[in-house]
């Protein structure tokens, strides 16, 4: 079902697909390395919070229980997932309900029509305990009927907005964000602009998932973010981001690539607050927030090879830059940050004085 959201929606990218060298499969330790901390944080959720009292069997005495995962990208991490809340779910299920019928799993694997559902469904688990499925398309829009999921997850990627903001791109307008990829936070009309289209991508989200998680439902939500007064310059993914800047400007330099193209890259990313993130969700009205927390990635504090950071931010971005600045040159690119990045290591992955923050969230669909 499309709707207005999905249809002004630009194009999107995947993240790298297969399961080669350079393929997110071979590059997503990051995002999984957060699990364990994460794991806790969902079963004790889902054991106090999940609500199996809203109408659950059909006429034949069976209940499905519908869950979707929100930018699963190629896996396996989101396998891993999956297994843990069904495990906690048939937890919480058995304590209340001793002698009811088992419960039934039916899992959808979300991500944009570009992503490799191909290799997602080469690695599904032999004996998984759940029907799966495939829904190609953008999450800010509607991709179910109404009241058809019972749990709802989305890890690393409400991040990535919809569209850079037209504004930091136009070299008329205060907010252009010309010599700078990113949202730093420095510029105050360029940190406006991505805050409003984050506001906009996160109201278009939970509208969504409002009509398609039942009362009582939960969802959640594991995104990038920043403490509270931090600015995204001031954190090691900052200082790298705009480095990156700084190797594509001198690439322009050099004539290896567009100087036009560089000028109007811009990264899609939105690190927000644990407070901005609280104040969007409350004033959309749908959903209860029964936990925010700011985690620390166990990772950050190891020191970081420049080949493996290499690899993991190509299989994110690669799409992203091919779109932008063309195939032919995108080795390139890869290839001068490497040598700088060997070259600048300390100033880059060293230097930061903040690092950016992962927010967990637990939402509860109220029940109108």
């Amino acid at each position: 079902m499309e709707n207005e959201e999905t249809k002004t929606v630009p194009k999107s990218w995947a993240m790298v697909g297969g399961d080669g060298p350079r393929s997110y499969a071979q590059n997503s330790s990051y995002q999984r390395g957060v699990l364990n901390v994460v794991n806790e944080l969902m079963n004790e959720g889902i054991k106090e919070t999940l609500d199996f009292k809203s109408p659950c069997f059909d006429s034949s005495n069976v209940c499905t229980f519908r869950i979707a995962d929100f930018g699963c990208s190629a896996g396996p991490n989101t396998f891993l997932v999956m297994e843990k809340i069904i495990e906690a779910v048939e937890q919480k299920y058995h304590a209340q309900f001793q002698n009811s019928p088992p419960l039934e799993f039916q899992v959808f694997f979300n991500d944009v029509t570009t992503n490799d559902f191909n290799t997602l469904f080469k690695t599904l688990p032999l004996y998984q305990k759940y029907f799966a499925a495939g829904v190609p398309g953008t999450f800010y829009g509607r991709l179910f009927p109404k009241s058809t999921l019972r749990l709802a997850y989305s890890s690393y990627s409400l991040h990535w907005l919809s569209r850079v903001p037209e504004e930091v791109v136009d070299t008329k307008s205060p907010a252009w964000n010309k010599g700078i990829i990113q949202c730093s936070g420095t510029a105050k009309e360029v940190a406006k602009a991505y805050s409003a289209q984050f506001k906009t991508d996160m109201d278009n989200f939970l509208n969504a998932r409002a009509q398609e998680i039942i009362g009582g439902g939960l969802m959640v939500i594991i995104t990038l973010g920043l403490p509270d007064g931090i600015l995204m310059s001031q954190t090691g993914a900052g200082i790298f981001n705009d480095f990156f800047g700084y190797c594509l400007i001198e690439m322009a330099k050099l004539g290896v690539i567009s100087e036009e193209k560089v000028d109007t890259f811009n990264l899609p990313l939105y690190y927000s607050s644990a407070k901005e993130l609280e104040e969007i969700i409350k004033n959309h009205g749908h959903f209860c927030i029964e936990r925010l927390n700011m985690m620390n990635h166990p990772m950050m504090k190891r020191k970081i090879d420049v080949q493996s950071h290499i690899s993991q931010f190509r299989s994110i971005f690669q799409g992203l830059l091919e779109a932008h600045f063309g195939r032919d040159d995108v080795d390139k690119i890869f290839e001068y940050l490497a040598e700088k990045l060997a070259e600048n290591y300390d100033s880059v992955f060293n230097a930061a004085k903040h690092q950016h923050v992962e927010h967990f969230v637990l939402l509860k669909r109220n029940i109108n």
